[in-house]
């Protein structure tokens, strides 16, 4: 089944600014906690259109990013319907190949996959992320000089594979699962986003 999916990524989490992973060293403080969320603005999959909804993950992150092992929880947004679900399970599992795949291979296990409303509204690495009962994140991007937004590029671990990524920090990010052990609430800690092109 052939996809494409385009959108807006956002990734806020407990390492500083900025997240070492991206350029492949450990987390700070050695592990990471961390919450994934891809909105999809427009998508195609096979024949199941999914534009307007979102995927969403909170992640234990035992040591280095690339040598895997996350312990996951996923969220699918509510207003999907069976088939959508279905759908995007299929993509950001791995099952559908691309570039998410490689991603997806990081991941040892999935304690579970939940339905909840996501509240995604982010621009140019600025907005909030709120994901059910679990995830609340504030944010804001980091500024050049000229105030032109910080990004990256060339990173040798990315989300959002062959895109820049905007920088910034979150002033609050708040997360909690008890199935990871996860109890997080924080300010000024990394975030980052981007668009995304996935196509397989």
């Amino acid at each position: 089944m052939a996809y494409r999916i385009e959108g807006r990524l956002l990734e806020v989490c407990t390492c500083n600014t900025l997240c070492p992973c991206w350029i492949g060293d450990d987390p700070d403080g050695g592990t990471c906690e961390g919450t994934l969320a891809w909105h999809i603005d427009k998508g195609m999959v096979g024949g199941t259109d999914v534009s307007g909804l979102t995927f969403a993950m909170l992640a234990h992150i035992p040591g280095n990013i690339l040598e895997g092992n996350w312990k996951a929880q996923a969220f699918v947004d509510d207003r999907a319907t069976p088939g959508q679900e279905d759908a995007l399970l299929s993509v950001f599992t791995g099952k559908l190949g691309g570039p998410i795949a490689d991603m997806a291979q990081l991941i040892g296990e999935v304690v579970g996959v939940q339905r909840v409303p996501i509240g995604f509204d982010v621009e140019t690495g600025t907005g909030r992320l709120r994901i059910g009962e679990a995830v609340a994140a504030d944010l804001e991007v980091a500024r050049g000089s000229d105030g032109t937004p910080t990004t990256l590029h060339d990173t040798i671990f990315s989300t959002i594979p062959g895109s820049p990524a905007y920088v910034g920090r979150a002033p609050s990010y708040k997360a909690k699962s008890d199935a990871l052990g996860i109890n997080v609430e924080l300010t000024g800690h990394n975030a980052v986003q981007g668009s995304f092109v996935f196509e397989a």
